[in-house]
């Protein structure tokens, strides 16, 4: 009677055990997939802030390189347009002070040359 008596703890312990166990393993297979889950939202936000940063700096300077090109191209056009205007007033204006100076001066030694002959036919 003592012997199944003890046979009959043995057993409800070695049941006990095995619950224990069970649940241990359960709790720790519920742990296991929370963490895998906190991990991988941890990872996947990490990842998608990097990424995004990545593609934003990419982003900003593709845009900045475009624009500085299409701002410099812009800026080049308008300076050589208004400096070929300046230039070419500048040098207008003092070609034609030069040619008129010179043309003056040609008709005036065409006039006295003009005058010293009338003045020879006429003595």
């Amino acid at each position: 009677m003592k012997e199944n008596a003890v046979i009959t703890i043995i057993s409800i312990t070695i049941i006990v055990l095995n619950m224990m166990m069970i649940i241990v393993l359960d709790i720790k297979n519920a742990i296991m997939v929370a963490t895998m889950a906190e991990v991988t939202t941890v990872t996947m936000a990490e990842i998608m802030v990097a990424t995004m940063a990545e593609v934003t700096a990419a982003v900003i300077a593709e845009v900045t390189a475009a624009t500085t090109a299409a701002t410099t191209a812009e800026v080049t056009a308008v300076t050589m347009a208004e400096v070929t205007v300046v230039v070419m007033a500048v040098t207008t204006a003092e070609v034609t002070v030069v040619v008129m100076a010179v043309t003056t001066a040609v008709v005036k030694d065409v006039a006295a040359v003009g005058a010293g002959c009338f003045n020879l036919i006429n003595n």
